[in-house]
């Protein structure tokens, strides 16, 4: 599942550098971003495991519980799920330009009707991002976890291939409203719909291998009430976060061209290292998490949060600091070619810089919102996330009177993070007043240990990117940024491995031991 979570994210990566070289960081790659924000909401909630932490704890008491092993509320749940599915993505086809005209005003930094074009073309992706999203539920709760996480990878190999069809396709996508007609838009906009397409139908085969056997099954199970009312707090939970990203866009795209975009590259790379390190580690959990719940065993629930956020602090916290201290450098190598120039690069770095801080309680607040669920309990992070959205909401409107045009993305990625500190808090105080002792004195000692460790790293990262400024003044920008960027990480690895040790961080050792096992296994 590691491997195949390092793959994905690796090569969606590779399609976004592919696309903002095509595209570039103008209104053109700002109309494309706003348009598929929607259905990637749905993709960050649901697959980043919102959706499927409703479902699963549901099935997995059904699995436990019925006669057939959950097969016919299984196949119940997923009818209605389809269903709802279908005539959301109908309603929000149909409401096309009521959503772009949400998001975004008439401006010389933005094109609502080229947005609205591309939304016609990508807002079916809805649809089958919630159908890979049950059908991974189900798979998951199975104990079934490697095809859903290499079906994303489908997706992106569709996508670069469209993108390389998009630069071979003659002519230009315009700015004006006279858009359906042109073959570059439907190019880029039906293959990006067809690369999520392929990601469900990929896990059919997989859904048939763990047993289940799909039929349409209409009528009604009295527990799909339960769930319906935990996906109904989901719903308001997605329209939450919508609003604010909706705040945020209007925002970036009034103030200066590709502030869109580049909120939107600065938080891909922000959370490719959560995919990558992060979501492995609370995928494997929420199974447990799960069964713990339906058996009463809080204290495994609490045990299990514990180590979940011991973990994350292990894997994030040092990527927080390299991200921090060297934003600039990694957009500078990943960014900085076709029609993306370094002056967008240096923005982009200095917005990913800003949000930095952010990493872990992101992924800190999408375990708990786990446990919420598990606990079928979906009031409690929609609340959270109301919470949130104000937070950020009131943080990104200070941010157009506080910094100059060309600064206010900076301010509204600083905004989105400080978002998630403020969720993870939230989250911590009811967890603790609904399960009671969290094993906190041991999180925040962790914690507080591997944050030492990280700033050490960051100090020595940082000493050497000050030499490679002094050393490599004339050598092309891309170069130095690569060459200081090895050498910056690969002396912050080093001291960061040497101060975890000293301040004694018993969770290297598992990190330690489970690669090696994975060592051993590969040269078998």
């Amino acid at each position: 599942m590691a491997l195949a979570t390092v793959i994905s994210r690796v090569t969606g990566l590779v399609a976004r550098l592919l696309l903002a070289a095509a595209l570039g960081f103008g209104v053109l790659n700002d109309s494309y971003n706003i348009a598929n924000e929607l259905p990637n909401m749905v993709y960050e909630l649901l697959l980043g495991g919102v959706l499927s932490s409703a479902a699963i704890p549901v099935l997995v008491r059904a699995q436990r519980t019925d006669p057939d092993g959950g097969q016919a509320y299984t196949q119940r749940l997923l009818t209605m799920g389809i269903l709802a599915l279908v005539v959301g993505t109908i309603a929000a086809v149909a409401a096309a330009p009521l959503l772009i005209s949400l998001s975004v005003t008439s401006s010389a930094h933005a094109s609502p009707a080229l947005a609205t074009a591309f939304a016609y073309l990508l807002l079916p992706e809805i649809l089958f991002y919630g159908l890979a999203a049950l059908i991974g539920a189900v798979l998951n709760s199975r104990g079934v976890f490697g095809p859903p996480a290499w079906a994303p990878v489908a997706n992106n190999l569709v996508v670069i291939a469209v993108i390389g069809a998009y630069a071979i396709t003659p002519g230009q996508i315009s700015l004006h409203p006279n858009l359906m007609g042109e073959v570059k838009l439907w190019v880029l906009g039906v293959g990006t719909t067809l690369g999520i397409v392929v990601q469900a139908a990929v896990l059919l085969p997989a859904l048939r291998r763990s047993g289940f056997r799909w039929r349409w099954r209409w009528g009604w199970d009295s527990r799909l009430s339960s769930f319906g009312g935990l996906a109904g707090w989901v719903a308001l939970y997605v329209l939450a976060g919508q609003i604010g990203l909706v705040i945020t866009y209007r925002i970036a795209s009034a103030t200066a061209s590709g502030g869109v975009s580049t909120y939107a590259y600065a938080w891909t790379l922000l959370i490719v290292p959560y995919g990558v390190l992060g979501n492995s580690v609370l995928t494997a959990l929420m199974p447990r998490i799960s069964a713990a719940t339906a058996d009463g065993e809080i204290d495994k629930v609490v045990a299990d949060l514990s180590l979940g956020t011991r973990m994350s602090a292990l894997l994030l916290l040092p990527v927080s600091a390299l991200l921090t201290v060297a934003g600039t450098q990694i957009a500078t190598v990943l960014f900085s070619y076709g029609r993306s120039d370094l002056a967008q690069a240096d923005r982009l770095g200095h917005t990913l810089a800003a949000s930095a801080f952010g990493l872990l309680p992101y992924a800190v607040v999408l375990l708990q919102l786990r446990v919420c669920y598990a606990l079928g309990d979906a009031r409690t992070p929609t609340v959270i996330m109301a919470l949130m959205v104000a937070g950020k909401i009131g943080l990104s409107l200070a941010a157009p009177v506080l910094l100059g045009p060309q600064q206010v993305v900076i301010g509204l990625a600083a905004a989105n993070s400080a978002s998630f500190v403020i969720g993870a808090a939230l989250g911590q105080l009811w967890l603790w007043h609904r399960l009671g002792a969290l094993q906190t004195r041991l999180v925040a000692g962790t914690v507080a240990r591997i944050g030492v460790a990280a700033l050490a790293a960051a100090a020595a990262g940082l000493a050497v990117l000050r030499l490679g400024e002094l050393a490599m003044a004339h050598t092309a920008p891309p170069v130095r940024a690569a060459t200081e960027l090895v050498a910056a990480t690969v002396l912050g690895g080093a001291v960061l491995l040497v101060t975890l040790r000293a301040v004694s961080v018993s969770e290297l050792q598992v990190v330690r031991s489970r690669a090696a096992g994975l060592l051993r296994r590969g040269k078998e």
